[in-house]
């Protein structure tokens, strides 16, 4: 991604490098006593597993407070109208991260503190995610659980990791609208998925600001699902996505990065992606 962005076609996006998140801000999602306990589980050399699939490094903990404090920067700059859209590059991912369980290479809920934190320092109502990567983004949905006020969208492969999702977990105020799809499916039943169930949500639920966790490894390529999707599928559902954001919420979109290990199935769907909101941003 830093290569694809550094070239000529991108000579026109800003850039910019978020500040470390506060503590405070992580807070809205997760409780202290989680946050000391990755913080006090830093090695300072080597890994430390903090579940099977979930590890810490020396820079590590660094590398989570950025990514927050990369979605909190991106609202930040979205609603004051310095943006219209924003695209993080971060990692680690946060869309696994339980209120307050790490899990699937994620730390913090980098899209739902962003979500919360949109709430808390610029007043907004109604914040929505919609999430396309192929994993179902269980952290997401605990943290968004019981709140009317949080909307999430998620297409993702069923049965897989986490082993969430099903069409049945639809949020203690029916603000939870998951969207399981097969092992196989192509872009012609992730198309019919999005426009059957997931932008009709969307747009009954009138959000002020829109989030994406953009996850790209419902990709073709991608060694760690079943999804046949390719570039143009993302880009398709991006426009979709901007659509709504055009009609709702004057094209208010921060988009986190999730999943993607198909490297050149990566650049390709982030560089459409990225073609579809600097489109929507002129």
């Amino acid at each position: 991604i830093e290569k694809l962005v550094a070239g000529d076609d991108f000579t026109d996006l800003v850039r910019i490098t978020p500040e470390p998140a506060d503590e405070a801000v992580i807070e809205l999602a997760h409780p202290r006593t989680y946050i000391d306990t990755i913080k006090s589980a830093r090695p300072t050399s080597g890994i430390r597993q903090l579940d099977p699939d979930t590890a810490m490094v020396p820079g590590t903990w660094d590398a989570a407070l950025l990514a927050v404090g990369a979605g909190t920067m991106a609202v930040d700059k979205v609603i004051a109208g310095e943006a219209r859209n924003a695209f993080c590059a971060v990692r680690p991912c946060g869309h696994h991260a339980e209120t307050a369980r790490a899990m699937g290479f994620c730390i913090f809920a980098n899209v739902a503190i962003a979500a919360k934190y949109a709430r808390e320092k610029h007043g907004l109502e109604r914040v929505a995610v919609v999430d396309f990567d192929v994993h179902h983004g269980n952290g997401t949905q605990d943290i968004f659980w019981s709140d009317k006020d949080l909307f999430m969208a998620s297409t993702h492969q069923m049965p897989l990791f986490p082993g969430t999702g099903a069409q049945s977990e639809d949020g203690a105020a029916g603000n939870i609208c998951n969207v399981p799809l097969s092992a196989g499916s192509g872009g012609d039943l992730f198309r019919d998925a999005f426009r059957s169930r997931v932008i009709p949500a969307l747009d009954d639920f009138a959000p002020d600001l829109i989030l994406i966790s953009a996850g790209f490894d419902a990709h073709t390529n991608d060694p760690l699902a079943n999804i046949n999707l390719v570039a143009d599928d993302f880009s398709w559902a991006t426009s979709q996505i901007a659509e709504i954001a055009d009609k709702r919420c004057n094209g208010r979109i921060v988009s986190m990065l999730e999943g993607g290990y198909d490297l050149q199935g990566l650049t390709d769907s982030v560089e459409v992606h990225l073609d579809v909101l600097m489109d929507a941003g002129n």
